[in-house]
């Protein structure tokens, strides 16, 4: 089978498909915030595993990317793994999460105060509510 390379976010009473995240690498986990001010996924992956000795850490695009639901626009990546990311979970307190790695480490990411405000930014910004968006 060929490798995911879209996290998709359905509305769980219709199954309505939300929103579908592309991206150019293999996608094996994702996770949603559990903050509402927060409204970001998180979608981890990388170059498959049978490769990951002839490529370097860069190539092999092993970083967990940042997506807005509300928006829908990807916002960045962290890396830190050697290998494919292959599991993904927030801290329930949202302020943090773990990622598990085909290079045998699991990483706890501490976001930055700037994660939590980049939204309400955005909202500022836009001239939107966040109740039209969220």
């Amino acid at each position: 089978p060929t490798p995911a390379r879209s996290a998709r976010l359905f509305e769980t009473k219709t199954l309505r498909l939300l929103y579908a995240f592309n991206s150019e690498r293999p996608l094996n986990s994702a996770a949603i915030s559990p903050l509402p001010h927060c409204p970001y996924l998180i979608a981890g992956g990388g170059q498959d595993a049978m490769s990951v000795t002839t490529t370097a850490a860069q190539q092999g695009k092993f970083e967990t990317l940042f997506f807005d639901h509300a928006f829908g626009e990807e916002l960045g990546c962290i890396g830190g793994h050697f290998g494919p990311v292959n599991t993904l979970a927030f801290a329930p307190h949202g302020r943090s999460y773990a990622s598990g790695g085909e290079d045998g480490y699991i990483r706890i990411h501490h976001l930055d105060q700037e994660y939590f405000e980049a939204y309400e930014k955005k909202v500022t910004e836009s001239g939107i509510l966040a109740a039209d968006k969220a």
